[in-house]
């Protein structure tokens, strides 16, 4: 046997969803998502003050994708607030920080329980500085995201089948992702700090939302 050559890595695959359902103003009536649903939000841009909460896309991670549209004039959505705040399902994001203020600032709630793939990555993957979806999903699961719609209007009346696979793609693996960075939380011996870490992002946000964004109020000086 030759040591003396690694074997080459197995070039990323794409995953495809098997549906993506459109779903206009909120959830419909009795759509379960078990005890933890993949969720993700698409804005009209980054500043939580100027940029309006368009999109809500959900995964049960069956392969299904559920996107909610809203429009500026109706943020109700009654079914998806309930999910929102339902104590028995864990809502997974990937950068929970932004996605929960922005559902605080339009739906009016505070979501939990929660877990962050973000921060459990920057938690146990301390060997990179890479922890944007993309690449946790290309290192952990090999699957390779295509980020080509990541900028584009979300506002529009009638979303792009380009638009609505995008979207989809964003909580598409979340599931996998959370289960693969627990075992490491878990090896590390930093589940419990990830835990903490969660339940205080919906007061991160509010820190956010009223000013506090970019000042450490737990810093000395």
């Amino acid at each position: 046997m030759d040591m003396g050559k690694d074997e080459p890595l197995p070039k990323p695959a794409k995953r495809e969803p098997k549906s993506v359902e459109l779903h206009r103003g909120d959830l419909p009536d009795g759509l379960s998502f078990g005890d933890s649903v993949a969720v993700d939000t698409e804005t009209q841009g980054l500043d939580l003050h100027r940029d309006r909460l368009c999109v809500v896309q959900l995964s049960a991670g069956d392969g299904v994708c559920h996107l909610v549209q809203l429009a500026a004039d109706d943020y109700s959505a009654p079914n998806l607030k309930a999910l929102m705040v339902d104590p028995a399902v864990t809502k997974i994001f990937h950068f929970a920080r932004f996605d929960v203020a922005m559902l605080k600032r339009y739906l009016g709630v505070t979501v939990s329980p929660l877990f962050c793939t973000k921060i459990a990555s920057k938690l146990v993957r301390t060997y990179t500085d890479r922890h944007g979806l993309k690449d946790v999903t290309r290192e952990l699961l090999n699957i390779e995201l295509s980020k080509e719609q990541q900028s584009s209007d979300w506002a529009t009346a009638e979303l792009s089948e380009e638009q609505l696979k995008y979207a989809a793609a964003d909580v598409l693996n979340l599931h996998e992702i959370r289960d693969r960075l627990t075992e490491m939380l878990v090896r590390e011996g930093r589940q419990e700090l990830a835990e903490a870490c969660f339940a205080f992002l919906p007061r991160r946000a509010e820190l956010d939302l009223n000013g506090w964004a970019e000042t450490d109020i737990f810093a000395h000086s």
